[in-house]
């Protein structure tokens, strides 16, 4: 096979790309797994580093041959799995810009973000079925390292034939507030600066299997992607039609003998409550890393429970800088554990709180909003100056250098040994009658329940103005209700009040939600995230 040259594409490209750091022939051996994929029937597809790096070689030849120039957008519309880590690699290789997108996206918003993105070229998976796309828009799908394409990208003289690292290797589309989609520019610096931050956490090593349980759209899945191939273990993609079911889901981890398990938190819960057993035969599990969303305490104990000796680790960030943080979960938990640390920020990066004055705040207990100080920062958001000036701000403490920092939206504390406390949204804070209100607190009072597995408070809209404060609580089959004041044994139909009453005990009046729902579980976003939306409409 004849070896993309580099080089010889791109002479004068220099530094540390996307593709350098993954594809590091130190980190690896050529016939190490890359990449396992279960298939959901007892067996796995294996992709060695070799096979891999060949891949990558022959898509980056054919993106190369259209003759598109350094930055152009490319929307991959695919799920994870070999091919597409390809893909991506691919991207990197030829100086593109990738876009990752669900091949469940709706036609109406897809075409939303073909305007927002304005890419050359759509890619997808050789057995996809999207259809109907823009005209002048390039086509190609690509499948067992072929590259076909069906519609050459509108022909243009490029402006530009040198790739830089400060160029973006890909932009992730999230939910905004404005109802548009808001894409994150990450630079192929950024990117390759929070790998390195996060090796610092030796999380995986060669010969493990990293288990990535977000779709590819999802910058977690990237994260995952990168943890894995940066530290010369495999990464292994598991179908989302897989993640939902907790059986099929385990059988996936045992097939494919995971050492390690990524992923928001709620994908344990069905597993806790319905496959305890199974999940405590999986003897390669060594490691979980989370998240996205707080892991409930009591759900971590029993996690801890089933699986002794297994490394929880508690990730933190945002997408505008894929994370920024990684802390271990104590093991054993204490019993007196209310509140799970963040730790600090990883390697390289520096994380600092400022008040509602932007003063910023020096000292133990004393709350504030987070601020990010780090290489892996965002660019900024695609076309959009407004919202980015708004998130990129001046180093609140020398504005006169120029430097900026991110702006997280996130409320924390300080520990007595400078770990951080994460203490929830400054965009979850709402108003009951007058009265800040902050949700993460009222959901932490309601896990301390007995038997509580899963919480999340809401604010409900009255007929005639305001709110009201709702929550919505999965309690586990067992759980027993606490007594009341005269020591009798509250009834399984009066555990809502139970709920009230013992919110009550450490909350102020208005703090304690009026409606109280018990549910079988919670809804969850795509990304695995609580819905909050669907649980206020269906309400």
């Amino acid at each position: 096979m004849t070896v993309y040259d580099e080089q010889a594409a791109h002479p004068e490209a220099t530094g540390e790309f996307l593709h350098d750091l993954l594809l590091d022939p130190r980190r690896h051996t050529s016939h190490d797994p890359a990449v396992v994929e279960p298939t959901g029937s007892g067996a796995v597809t294996v992709t060695t580093y070799a096979e891999l790096r060949d891949t990558v070689d022959a898509y980056a030849r054919r993106l190369m041959s259209l003759a598109l120039e350094p930055g152009a957008r490319v929307l991959l519309e695919a799920e994870a799995g070999a091919q597409s880590v390809a893909v991506l690699l691919a991207c990197s290789r030829a100086g593109l810009t990738f876009v990752p997108v669900s091949p469940e996206t709706p036609q109406e918003r897809l075409r939303g973000l073909i305007d927002a993105a304005r890419p050359a070229l759509h890619l997808q998976a050789g057995a996809g079925t999207r259809t109907e796309l823009p005209a002048g828009l390039g086509t190609a799908r690509f499948d067992n390292g072929t590259l076909t394409v069906e519609q050459a990208p509108h022909p243009a003289r490029p402006r530009r034939h040198t790739p830089s690292v400060t160029d973006p290797a890909y932009i992730v589309f999230t939910s905004g507030t404005t109802g548009r989609p808001k894409g994150v520019v990450m630079s192929h610096r950024s990117v390759t600066a929070f790998y390195r931050g996060m090796l610092a956490h030796r999380i995986a090593a060669p010969g493990d299997r990293v288990a990535s349980t977000s779709p590819l759209h999802f910058d977690f899945s990237l994260l995952n992607i990168g943890l894995a191939l940066a530290s010369g273990a495999a990464v292994v993609p598991v179908p989302q039609r897989l993640v939902r079911w907790p059986r099929h889901f385990l059988r996936a981890l045992a097939d494919t003998a995971a050492t390690h398990v990524n992923g928001v938190p709620s994908i344990w819960r069905q597993v806790l409550r319905h496959e305890p057993a199974r999940l405590a035969a999986l003897d390669t599990l060594r490691s979980v890393l989370f998240c996205g969303e707080e892991f409930p305490l009591p759900e971590l104990r029993r996690l801890r429970e089933l699986r002794p000796g297994l490394r929880i680790v508690n990730c933190y960030g945002a997408t505008e800088s894929m994370a920024c943080s990684f802390e271990d979960v104590p093991d054993p938990i204490p019993a007196d554990l209310e509140r799970l640390s963040i730790g600090r920020a990883h390697a390289g990066a520096e994380l600092l709180l400022v008040d509602e004055e932007g003063h910023v705040v020096d000292g133990p207990g004393i709350p504030g909003e987070m601020y990010l100080r780090s290489p892996a920062l965002f660019t900024g958001y695609w076309d959009d100056p407004e919202a980015t000036r708004a998130a990129l701000v001046p180093d609140p403490l020398c504005p006169e250098s120029g430097q900026t920092v991110l702006r997280t939206g996130d409320l924390a504390v300080r520990g007595a040994r400078g770990e951080y406390y994460f203490l929830g949204r400054s965009d979850s804070q709402v108003q009951i009658n007058g009265n800040r209100v902050e949700l993460g607190e009222v959901e932490r009072r309601l896990l301390q329940y007995p038997g509580a597995t899963a919480a999340t408070a809401v604010p409900l809209p009255l007929p005639g103005g305001g709110s009201r404060l709702a929550a919505f609580v999965v309690l586990s089959p067992d759980a027993t209700p606490v007594r009341d004041a005269g020591g009798a044994a509250r009834q399984p139909d009066d555990i809502s009040g139970a709920l009230r009453e013992f919110c009550a005990r450490a909350l102020p009046a208005y703090m304690v939600p009026v409606e109280i729902r018990l549910l079988d579980a919670l809804p969850t976003t795509p990304n695995g995230k609580v819905d909050r939306a669907a649980l206020t409409a269906a309400h």
